[in-house]
């Protein structure tokens, strides 16, 4: 298969590795300095594009993909709410194909099915109350994370109890900590009961830690999902892509790994 990558950090530079050991071949790599690589000739061979950049870049770097006939796979998160609508229009009536996914860890997947089947069986128990902790290393910048978010709504989806998600504490790099209930509209004020809190918490280098609990006067229930490495989400993204070379429209993990 051939691919292309966009964004060339460090997880670029990872799925380009597991991706060759796997017999690929990268024929284009786009990264901040070379934005005309994406009228080239050799990214528009490409089978798919692996994205991996920022969300302000991440809809753009789809147009210009889609105008090429390149097929995309991105990790991009924060791009949603405001382009979600045009990308669900494209992929379902222009023809265009997207696997995205807010973490491509073949653990995190497992977990995602986890948490779906635990928040069913929650619903019908009513004194467990749900909260979610995540944290990442330094250099991420947005919280909650992308796959926090993901769990968050997955669990309001299946706990009738539940309606929105809130930012509750933040932990800083520098240890200092903000802390309140910013609701998904943005307005701030005391949790209300039918809010899901998600507390960040950024240190180190850790490449990610997904908490979610169960907590009642009686005892407390807890799942965590703990990645070693950023290696699971390179090779996932690699997995995804030869998952969207046979496949079209708007993908998704739950495609691919049928739980």
């Amino acid at each position: 298969m051939k691919i292309a990558l966009i964004g060339y950090g460090k997880m670029g530079k990872m799925i380009e590795e597991i991706a060759k050991s796997r017999g690929h071949e990268i024929v284009s790599i786009i990264d901040i300095d070379n934005q005309e690589e994406f009228e080239s000739d050799a990214f528009a061979s490409a089978d798919v594009a692996i994205e991996f950049t920022a969300p302000q870049a991440a809809y753009g770097n789809y147009l210009k993909a889609f105008a090429k006939g390149v097929k995309v796979v991105s990790g991009s998160t924060g791009w949603m709410k405001e382009h979600g609508d045009d990308v669900r229009r494209m992929c379902s009536e222009e023809g265009r194909t997207l696997f995205w996914a807010s973490n491509f860890s073949i653990g995190v997947a497992i977990f995602s099915a986890v948490n779906r089947y635990l928040a069913k069986i929650m619903n019908q128990f009513p004194q467990y109350e749900v909260s979610m902790e995540e944290t990442h290393h330094v250099h991420k910048l947005d919280h909650p994370s992308g796959t926090a978010i993901t769990l968050a709504e997955q669990i309001i989806e299946n706990i009738d109890r539940k309606k929105e998600w809130v930012v509750g504490k933040v932990v800083n790099p520098d240890g200092s900590v903000n802390c309140c209930h910013t609701a998904v509209n943005g307005t701030e004020g005391e949790q209300a009961s039918d809010a899901l809190t998600i507390d960040s918490i950024r240190r180190g280098e850790v490449p990610g830690i997904h908490t979610i609990r169960y907590d009642s006067d009686a005892d407390m229930i807890t799942i965590t999902h703990d990645a070693h490495s950023r290696r699971g989400f390179a090779l996932g993204a690699v997995l995804a892509a030869e998952y969207t070379k046979e496949h079209e429209g708007l993908l998704t993990i739950s495609d691919m790994f049928n739980f």
